[in-house]
């Protein structure tokens, strides 16, 4: 099923017609041979990705249900947690943690900037917190956390260290067994299947390291069911047992997915979404257009642009979908005011560069004085 549209928004995002054929197989019962072996090596595959020598489940779901099943499995109503939060989907950890009876914390930052490490290291100080979590690239903002920082630090005061890479995965380094300095590691990735992935939405995919799996151990009834890696793990072990029925034909298109990302090689790959990132930013620049998150800060995988003075985002966004590219509008306060893009997955350089020279034709349309053939020119230059 070829896409026939430039699907560029923070995700979902365009799919490959081999991983299309995949979902399309034949559905299979939920325990036949043939689902258990696709199962267990996609589990495999995860845990290449993720470098852990942990646990990981594969669930249906989205990244919200991965952020929940984070939360419930490690810390309990009554305890308290740090949300560190560049953006939007970094404050949806304290609405979940607060439905949960956990206390939160928080610490924002200004958006388009990272948190400051020196504020974290004294709320550190001031009080205990059983976990803390990061969003490792916020899709409202384009900002990347700064885990080399980070880690280190939260892992010094023994609180684990939570991470939603649900915008970052496969894109950029979520590996659990590197050591950020004296022992310090990432002790739970999560993530979706409908971003860097590149697969269609319904998967939450969860990584629980030692030490997070300890602080399951350690709460024994939890107040949560589906969510509760105790019941999953043991399909996770042997999935021809029961649980709760699970995607088939989502595996099936995960299985082709992780595949194709391990084939391109996990450093390659983080490579070409830098690349495609700091082209995508450097070629929009020429028109005018500001990107929210500095160069040093930026992720690798979407960008929030700003709007020059005079540019109506609906009619600018509008004029991109009549001709097949679909951008997303910016969120809270910066609605109308900025677009986001996003660069990740399975998305082309020869997409990326008709795409800046429609936005180019886009913001002619509205008065703006731009040169389309030196935007995609300085792209080229950059990938």
């Amino acid at each position: 099923m070829p896409n026939r549209e430039m699907l560029l928004i923070p995700g979902p995002t365009p799919v490959l017609d081999e991983i299309y054929e995949a979902l399309s197989s034949e559905t299979y019962a939920h325990t036949d041979p043939r689902v258990v072996k696709v199962t267990l090596e996609s589990l495999e595959m995860t845990r290449q990705m993720f470098n852990t020598d942990g646990e990981v489940f594969i669930v249906a779901g989205s990244g919200t249900l991965a952020m929940e099943m984070a939360i419930v499995n490690t810390v309990a109503p009554g305890e308290k947690i740090l949300v560190l939060t560049h953006g939007f989907f970094g404050d949806r950890f304290i609405k979940l943690a607060e439905s949960f009876g956990i206390a939160v914390d928080s610490i924002a930052s200004p958006w388009g900037q990272r948190v400051d490490p020196r504020e974290v290291a004294a709320k550190l100080a001031g009080s205990t917190y059983k976990a803390v979590t990061v969003t490792h690239v916020d899709t409202s903002t384009g900002v990347q956390a700064d885990l080399d920082t980070l880690v280190p630090l939260v892992k010094q005061h023994n609180a684990l260290f939570i991470l939603d890479g649900v915008c970052a995965t496969a894109a950029a380094v979520e590996d659990m067994q590197h050591d950020y300095g004296h022992g310090a590691k990432i002790d739970v990735v999560l993530t979706g299947s409908q971003k860097a992935i590149g697969v269609p939405p319904g998967l939450a995919i969860i990584a629980f390291g030692p030490q997070a799996l300890a602080a399951r151990a350690e709460l024994k009834r939890i107040p949560a069911y589906y969510a509760d890696i105790n019941n999953w793990l043991p399909i996770m072990k042997d999935p021809s047992k029961y649980f709760a029925t699970p995607a088939v034909n989502m595996l099936y298109a995960y299985h082709r997915a992780m595949q194709l990302v391990l084939a391109e090689g996990l450093e390659n790959r983080y490579a070409r979404h830098q690349k495609l990132g700091r082209a995508v930013r450097a070629a929009l620049a020429t028109y005018g257009l500001v990107p929210l998150a500095a160069e040093t800060v930026a992720a690798p995988t979407l960008t929030c642009m700003q709007y020059p003075e005079g540019i109506v985002d609906l009619e600018f966004r509008k004029f991109l979908a009549a001709r097949g590219v679909v951008l997303a509008g910016a969120l809270a306060s910066l609605a109308g005011k900025a677009f986001r893009i996003g660069h990740m997955g399975n998305v082309t350089t020869e997409t990326l560069k008709q795409a800046i020279g429609l936005i180019g034709e886009a913001l002619a349309a509205q008065g703006r004085t731009v040169d389309v053939a030196a935007a995609q020119a300085k792209f080229s230059a950059l990938v």
